[in-house]
């Protein structure tokens, strides 16, 4: 018998071994789909996921839209599954139609909002003392943001917007008198809009507990589990600590932002979920503990000054 023929169980073996390895490695592989980054917005959330997906058996890949979807149609592609993830302030609602990992990305730094405001008008705000005082100015809010109800459940007058990019130009014209933005957002966000005649309050901060979650498609769970267990284990080895404080965005606002320092106004958030992990302090900063107090009535049990992310 010719030595070729003898060769050739060897030679499909060999063959057969090779492409399972080959079907294997692409069937662990698992692409990601986010919103693509709109311009002002940072690497952070981004870079985050990808620090609790380094922790899972699963190879990640990850890839965006092919432009920057409103918020309505992110809700919607996620919720198909088009988009396999997106991040924001959490609700009832939120944590009902998708699943939520309740650890929040910023750790209360969001919970922390400073105002834009026209340049020039700061005058206005320094005469501002209380709740009171603050609801004889208008805010802007995106018309689909949870901040938005908060901050009219407290009493407060807000004016919406559809495209989030509009309500800078809005507060400029004078559709209201302030945008309130997370403590790490306004100075990535006022770059962002050179052109425009507005700047950061100098000092007031409006605090009231929106965590920022991650949250994944209903059609995926093990995406969600993947997430879950790589922020928890960055948690536990100080990779989330090196992160959070390593971040440009994060080390500019507690830099720039002077917290402690800022008339702290407290409103209650009536929406926020029972199962918010409050009782977890390891999950957050206290930021304002000097700052001076003034919150509106307490609502569904919940005390402002049992918040851990005072």
């Amino acid at each position: 018998m010719p030595s070729f023929i003898k060769k050739i169980p060897s030679v499909f073996l060999w063959l057969f071994f090779s492409l399972s390895i080959s079907h294997c490695a692409t069937a662990e592989q698992k692409t990601v789909v986010t919103n693509m980054k709109s311009n002002v917005q940072t690497d952070y959330m981004n870079g985050l996921l990808k620090l609790a997906l380094s922790y899972a058996n699963t190879n990640y890949v990850y890839t965006s839209t092919p432009e920057v979807y409103s918020r309505p149609r992110v809700m919607e592609s996620v919720k198909s599954g088009s988009i396999s993830v997106m991040w924001g302030g959490t609700s009832e609602e939120m944590e009902r139609d998708f699943i939520p990992i309740r650890i929040d990305a910023y750790r209360g730094l969001m919970n922390h909002r400073l105002f834009f405001i026209r340049q020039g008008d700061q005058a206005r705000f320094d005469n501002i003392q209380t709740l009171d005082d603050l609801k004889k100015i208008k805010m802007g809010q995106g018309r689909s943001w949870q901040d938005a109800s908060i901050l009219e459940s407290a009493g407060l007058d807000v004016v919406k917007a559809t495209k989030k990019p509009s309500l800078y130009y809005m507060l400029e014209g004078g559709r209201f008198d302030a945008f309130p933005r997370g403590a790490n957002e306004v100075w990535t966000e006022l770059t962002a809009f050179p052109n425009l005649a507005l700047t950061v309050e100098k000092r007031l901060v409006l605090i009231y507990p929106l965590p920022t979650y991650f949250f994944v498609t209903p059609k995926d769970p093990e995406l969600a589990r993947d997430i879950e267990n790589g922020l928890e284990a960055a948690i536990k080895d100080g990779a989330f600590d090196r992160y959070f404080y390593g971040s440009p965005e994060v080390q500019e606002a507690l830099e720039k932002a002077d917290l402690p320092n800022r008339r702290a106004i407290r409103i209650n958030n009536p929406y926020l979920p029972k199962a918010t992990p409050l009782d977890r302090k390891e999950l957050w900063l206290d930021l304002t503990r000097q700052a001076p107090i003034e919150s509106n009535n307490q609502e569904n049990g919940i005390q402002n000054e049992e918040l851990p992310q005072e």
